[in-house]
């Protein structure tokens, strides 16, 4: 039996995916959680074959939480769940130790199929995610676009910004001051090369960073 833990911010999606799951013999998700904290209070209390995780949680993004995963079990599966385009976010979450990447919109057999291959150790990635992977491994070196250097709270706070969340709010929600939140920004815009919040949110809609 494959136990698992479903780390996602809508209830209704979460809902739908354990039905979805309940009906494998296989498969059962034994834990749930809304958030990254929730998510690793319940991996202190519980052993999980997989976690499925979203990318795009509230507060501490998916990526974010993987990091702390790693740290707690460095080899616990993850696979992560994510309405992001591949092309984007699949190597990202490669690099944070995630062992596949998938979209939320996938067929539910393939879905079944990667949730059964992280489980036992593999690695899955969708063909297409597959193959941006690699265009993006085949580039040069130094051509790959600034944000894939970005750690997991940076672009997490990227995010944020190009929502129009304050930097504030952006503290409140990630337990930080604003000084260290404002640190944050200043380096994203010298990392990606703008100078203010409206050039990050024209960077991010260029390479489809954003939902």
């Amino acid at each position: 039996m494959i136990e698992l833990l479903l780390v996602d911010d809508h209830a209704i999606f979460r809902s739908g995916l354990s039905r979805l799951l309940s009906d494998e013999p296989d498969l059962r998700v034994t834990g749930e959680a809304c958030n990254g904290p929730e998510a690793l209070e319940q991996l202190h209390r519980h052993h999980f074959d997989l976690i499925l995780l979203d990318i795009n949680l509230q507060g501490r993004s998916g990526l974010e939480i993987l990091e702390h995963i790693r740290s707690l079990r460095p080899q616990q599966a993850v696979l992560m769940l994510s309405m992001y385009p591949g092309d984007q976010y699949a190597l990202m979450a490669l690099q944070a130790g995630a062992q596949g990447y998938v979209s939320k919109d996938m067929d539910a057999a393939d879905l079944l199929a990667a949730i059964r291959v992280t489980a036992r150790g593999g690695r899955y990635l969708s063909p297409q995610a597959m193959g941006a992977v690699l265009r993006t491994l085949d580039q040069p070196a130094g051509s790959t676009p600034p944000h894939h250097r970005l750690s997991a709270r940076e672009r997490q706070i990227l995010l944020l910004i190009v929502r129009g969340v304050s930097l504030t709010e952006i503290g409140q929600q990630m337990c930080l001051s604003v000084k260290t939140v404002s640190t944050y920004r200043s380096r994203l815009l010298q990392k990606l090369g703008v100078s203010s919040n409206a050039a990050l949110v024209k960077y991010a809609l260029k390479y489809q960073l954003a939902e």
